[in-house]
């Protein structure tokens, strides 16, 4: 089968690399809520990063495999999903197994013989496909999303430059995957089925900080949140009410995304407040509504947080997350970095950017903060 080229939309690539980049956070969010739209943002995160195609993949132990593609590569993944071929790829399962935190190739996983013999490789080569990126993220329920881009034969591997692209989107693909995983792919009709679909606790807000509706889970979580005046709503514990209160007051002029710590207290596990933009047609399906907030549950097996969840939650690199999980277990700057394998005046950079992005000005008060986010269940 021949390589067929990817139309892309010429005017997204003509706009500066910022620009590109919200335009596509823009998409992703409205995508989150309404699945048809998901090829539109694959392609424009592909055109950034000169990807043949991109694709979402959620995969659970209790149901069938779902997938999204781009629409001129849709019958290789038909024919990737027929049967289960995929199950004996190792690139699948080296991929699964890995779970990578951020994008990184897949190639750099396996051995030349293990890429030949890989049955869904050799029919993405016969189909003119080459290098592949991945990256995997755990939902609170057991999924796991797996985001993919690859690139045709002929444009070889992936540089770094196109990784760092598509990293700086995936803490927003891991905020709208964790609403698309629960919603099965599916476009929800309206603003109370898909709160009832999610199954999460969540509500749905005016920008103004107004409580529109909120499913049962979260009404049940009057210890958490609490009314306000005005119809508004805030939370329990008094740190994470501060931010929360400033991501509202910041969503009425940049649309801020948020994911916000919320300590264990005795009788329930600690806690993410997940604020998620409501944009363009998710703004319809919510009938104008402009920010849902869901909280997901944080597992009490460890004591240290993972980078895959402080990536999640603040927005942080790959090397910022380590260098924080170091942090968090009780090492010095110093001993973080040679951990990690840095110069030290590096860790001390990527300190800087990391309380920016967590709004923290002390070592001792991020620490305090970075452990009351435990990992995952």
């Amino acid at each position: 089968m021949d390589a067929v080229a990817s139309p892309r939309k010429m005017p997204m690539l003509e706009m500066p690399q910022d620009e590109q980049t919200f335009a596509i956070v823009d998409r992703i969010y409205e995508a989150a809520f309404a699945a048809e739209l998901w090829p539109e943002v694959l392609a424009a995160a592909g055109a950034i990063s000169r990807s043949a195609n991109g694709a979402i993949f959620v995969v659970s132990d209790h149901s069938p495999v779902r997938a999204i593609t781009e629409a001129h590569v849709q019958p290789l993944l038909d024919e990737f999903m027929e049967g289960d071929t995929w199950k004996f790829s190792e690139s699948v399962q080296r991929m699964c197994s890995a779970q990578p935190v951020s994008f990184v190739r897949v190639d750099d996983f396996m051995t030349g013989e293990e890429i030949e013999r890989d049955p869904v490789r050799k029919g993405e080569t016969a189909f003119g496909i080459g290098s592949h990126v991945c990256t995997s993220i755990a939902m609170p329920g057991g999924e796991r999303v797996l985001f993919v881009f690859q690139r045709w034969l002929k444009d070889g591997s992936y540089d770094q430059a196109a990784i760092d692209l598509l990293n700086g989107l995936r803490p927003h693909l891991a905020r709208a995957g964790l609403v698309a995983g629960r919603l099965g792919l599916e476009r929800a009709r309206t603003a109370v089925s898909i709160l009832r679909e999610i199954g999460l606790p969540a509500a749905i807000m005016s920008g103004s900080g107004r409580v529109l509706t909120a499913n049962p889970l979260f009404e049940d979580m009057a210890d958490v949140f609490l009314p306000t005046a005005h119809a508004g709503m805030g939370i329990a514990d008094e740190p994470a009410n501060a931010l929360f209160q400033q991501a509202i007051a910041q969503n009425r002029d940049n649309r801020v995304v948020r994911s916000i710590p919320v300590a264990a207290i005795k009788g329930r596990s600690a806690l993410v407040v997940h604020l998620l933009p409501l944009r363009r047609a998710a703004h319809d399906i919510f009938s104008g509504a402009d920010i849902l907030v869901a909280a997901t549950a944080v597992g009490i097996g460890a004591t240290v947080p993972s980078p895959n969840i402080l990536s999640g939650l603040f927005d942080l690199t790959p090397a910022e997350a380590r260098l924080a999980v170091e942090l968090a277990s009780g090492l010095s700057v110093q001993e973080a970095a040679m951990e990690i394998g840095i110069a030290v005046k590096s860790a001390r950079t990527y300190l800087e950017r990391i309380f920016r992005k967590t709004e923290t000005s002390r070592q001792s008060q991020l620490v305090a903060l970075l452990k009351s986010t435990w990992s995952f269940s």
